[in-house]
């Protein structure tokens, strides 16, 4: 029988704390009879956000085409008629393989919304869909890490799929820390500083993540913000990943989401490469289950676009069905098609409904004293500082970084555990995505149904006042 000490070290080292212990200790309580409010993964259609009736109409339609001969009954004309022209122009169906870098009337509808999108020039053979844009996001990394000293420049919060991710492939993570007290934006002075220390240890970095729409924090980078993020790559020779999954996800008024392809093309830059990744499972589409989305590439040679698509061949293709989600989100309904005016009754409910609970978190944290957070802009989380007491005698300063780092870990984790089995609402624990010294947060979705976030507000703010007071109560 095999062990864990027979395991790879990088497995073993790795950590994804989205679906960490907190959450199976949620899925027992659950198994005990216990109502669990989950909010600790951005999964939308398990926390009963409807699929777009356009999307599943065309999918049926395809996966079991013997229904065309009845569909003039059952569907809209443009359903039935976008369903016969997918399987003309792929006439294999959803049970075949497809080209390694995907169909390619579907790399070019993606091309053709990038450019309509942003108004600028987007090749369709720069284009790879993916399963989901973590594995684009993976490919750049396997593709990009040449030796265990190469190391990737990582937001801290992060999502952990990058620090997972580079534990896995044997890559090294440069942390850069987002600005919190100016709405979690990108600081350059913190990028250099971030940048040199890592050098400072042999690091050699390659690349740099962002995120933007942010997760965990739910930031909409400014375009001077991102303008910015260009030139620093630009200057240091990095590759860029910008992981924008979340750009129909901007609630803020004074907020709207600026690609970094199209502020590429605005400055200029022809050098610097840019990877830039959407998915299906987020925006109003919820389609987590589908795996679909997209790696699209820029300022890269012909060679170096071939090995990406060597790479994905080693896994054949993406799965169908979510390449067609994928062409589906890039070539909705027009206006003047019959499912045009369901499809933006649908969509335009889902993101008002998410801009209400975004707002009802955010101003409902706000009154709970001692807990800490804006109105999320954009994605679907939240990122709330919150301070406890000291137990007597205990000075976090005099700690080294190591021991700082797994006190207020075991901090944040207990705060998270008790609240999940004293209300049954399941939030990610700060430490998971990264944090400053010296703070506590959790991250947490809004995508429950509004009661549900109702009674969460209401009963986050009690327990975090009982909770302090527990607290100062055993160290008197």
């Amino acid at each position: 029988m095999i062990t864990i000490q027979q395991l790879s070290d990088k497995l073993l080292r790795a950590e994804y704390a989205v679906r960490g212990p907190i959450v199976i200790r949620a899925q027992e309580l659950e198994a005990q009879g216990r109502k669990i409010i989950y909010c600790n993964i951005g999964n939308p259609q398990a926390l009963k956000q409807p699929p777009l009736t356009f999307m599943r109409q065309i999918l049926s339609l395809v996966e079991y085409p013997e229904l065309l001969t009845k569909a003039q009954e059952l569907y809209p004309k443009d359903v039935v008629e976008r369903a016969r022209d997918i399987l003309t122009k792929n006439p294999s169906g959803t049970g075949a393989y497809t080209q390694s870098a995907g169909i390619p009337f579907i790399r070019k509808a993606v091309a053709d919304f990038i450019a309509n999108r942003d108004g600028i020039p987007a090749n369709p053979a720069n284009v790879i869909l993916t399963d989901g844009a973590s594995k684009g996001a993976q490919a750049v990394l396997t593709a990009l890490l040449r030796s265990p000293k190469d190391g990737f420049m990582i937001p801290i919060p992060q999502y952990p799929l990058y620090s997972a991710s580079l534990t896995l492939y044997g890559g090294e993570q440069i942390g850069y820390y987002l600005d919190e007290e100016n709405g979690w934006q990108l600081n350059e002075t913190i990028l250099t500083q971030s940048l040199n220390q890592a050098k400072s240890k042999g690091i050699n970095p390659v690349g740099l993540v962002v995120i933007n729409p942010g997760n965990p924090t739910g930031a909409v980078l400014s375009q001077e913000n991102i303008a910015m993020i260009i030139k620093f790559a630009r200057q240091h020779k990095l590759a860029l990943i910008a992981d924008e999954v979340y750009q129909e996800n901007v609630y803020a008024t004074d907020r709207e989401f600026h690609s970094f392809a199209k502020v590429m093309h605005a400055l200029g830059d022809t050098d610097t490469p840019l990877f830039s990744l959407h998915s299906v499972s987020k925006g109003f589409l919820g389609e987590c289950g589908h795996r679909g989305g997209y790696l699209e590439m820029r300022n890269i040679p012909e060679n170096v676009l071939a090995e990406f698509i060597k790479l994905q061949s080693i896994s054949l293709c993406a799965n169908v069905p979510g390449q067609l989600v994928t062409y589906l989100m890039v070539a909705p309904p027009k206006p003047g098609d019959a499912s045009h005016e369901l499809y933006v009754r649908e969509r335009d409910s889902i993101l008002r409904d998410l801009k209400e609970k975004a707002t009802l978190l955010g101003q409902g944290i706000q009154q709970v004293p001692g807990m800490f957070v804006d109105i999320p802009q954009g994605a679907m989380y939240a990122f709330v500082r919150f301070e406890l007491p000291h137990k007597p005698g205990v000075d976090p300063t005099q700690m080294s970084a190591d021991q700082r780092e797994k006190y207020e870990a075991e901090r944040d984790n207990a705060y998270c555990l008790a609240l999940l089995e004293e209300t049954g609402i399941c939030v990610v624990p700060g430490s998971g995505f990264g944090q400053r010294a010296g703070t506590l947060h959790f991250r947490t979705t809004f995508l429950p149904p509004r009661d549900e976030m109702e009674d969460l507000v209401k009963h986050l703010g009690g327990f975090h006042v009982r909770y302090v007071e527990k607290l100062r109560s055993s160290a008197s």
